[in-house]
């Protein structure tokens, strides 16, 4: 059976979400399996991101201060070392195919430029605590969370697509995940230590308002998280060992055991955007698992 997932994307993004997506009825979903073998990153494996090739980016391949590629096939190698005590964590691609890194102890998001591996400084904001992941809105705008570990409390940034940074808000929990929804109108949120996600609307020019909070949870703490077309988040458990998948609404879609304690962040990628690819820290290698619907991200691409 091809998939005609192209196509159905296009619908998807018309229609608001009737277009159904192909999958194989014999294909084993929400099954994780190790990709790479273990140790083979540091404790600071972060990220990840694909690019409209398949191949993962995730951080400290190997050794801090560095990014690694792996193929959909598990193979790995270091695609760049960052420069002078620059350390990455979060990972995003724009549809032009620059990769923005959030480089936590430089204060900086920086910009990457695949084909020859130029590595600039896109933002630099000596105000952050440590910018931590990233999430790209359809026009290409960045907003980062920001975490301060030690007091229990966070930041959110816009970095507009010139460079331009603007605190969002200063008076959250231990930001964290973040994401934006796939029509461009929902920023989500989520604080690890208060175990709180939030969802603000994003207005025309790019503020947010209307801060609601969408779910919390007992226990465990969280990381990274990403949308699928459909608009489901799913969320890291950190602690726990699990992908935890949200609707739109907040409501616990299931439960996906990722074979190790500590999943540090996502993403989607494969042939048809629905491999989700998770950054394990107990075992220090990437994990992945099928699913029914691509990736959000993974959709804007094929516009």
């Amino acid at each position: 059976m091809k998939f005609s997932i192209f196509f159905c994307g296009l619908f998807l993004v018309g229609l608001g979400g009737a277009c159904q997506f192909p999958f194989k009825d014999s294909e084993l979903l929400y099954q994780a399996s190790a990709l790479t073998k273990a140790n083979l990153f540091t404790a600071g494996i972060e990220g990840p991101a694909c690019d409209q090739s398949g191949n993962i980016f995730a951080v400290n391949y190997m050794d801090q201060h560095t990014i690694g590629r792996t193929t959909p096939s598990g193979e790995s190698e270091v695609f760049v070392t960052l420069p002078n005590k620059s350390i990455g964590n979060g990972i995003r691609f724009d549809v032009s195919g620059k990769m923005y890194v959030a480089d936590y102890t430089e204060h900086n998001v920086l910009r990457i430029d695949p084909a020859t591996k130029k590595i600039e400084v896109f933002a630099h904001e000596p105000k952050m605590n440590q910018p931590n992941d990233l999430a790209i809105s359809p026009s290409g705008t960045l907003y980062a969370s920001d975490p301060n570990w030690s007091e229990k409390t966070g930041q959110l940034w816009r970095i507009d697509t010139d460079g331009r940074v603007t605190r969002m808000a200063s008076d959250m929990g231990t930001t964290n995940g973040i994401e934006v929804s796939p029509d461009g109108k929902k920023l989500y949120v989520n604080e690890s230590v208060q175990r709180n996600i939030w969802v603000f609307d994003i207005k025309p020019d790019g503020s947010l308002a209307n801060k609601t909070l969408l779910k919390q949870f007992s226990d465990y703490g969280f990381d990274g998280m990403r949308c699928d077309a459909k608009g489901n988040l799913y969320i890291t458990r950190y602690g726990k060992g699990t992908v935890v998948v949200l609707s739109p609404s907040g409501e616990v879609l299931r439960e996906i055991d990722v074979l190790g304690a500590r999943p540090s962040n996502l993403c989607f990628g494969g042939p048809d955007g629905r491999t989700v690819y998770v950054t394990e820290v107990e075992h220090r290698r990437l994990v992945q698992f099928r699913v029914e619907t691509p990736g959000s991200a993974w959709l804007r691409w094929q516009r």
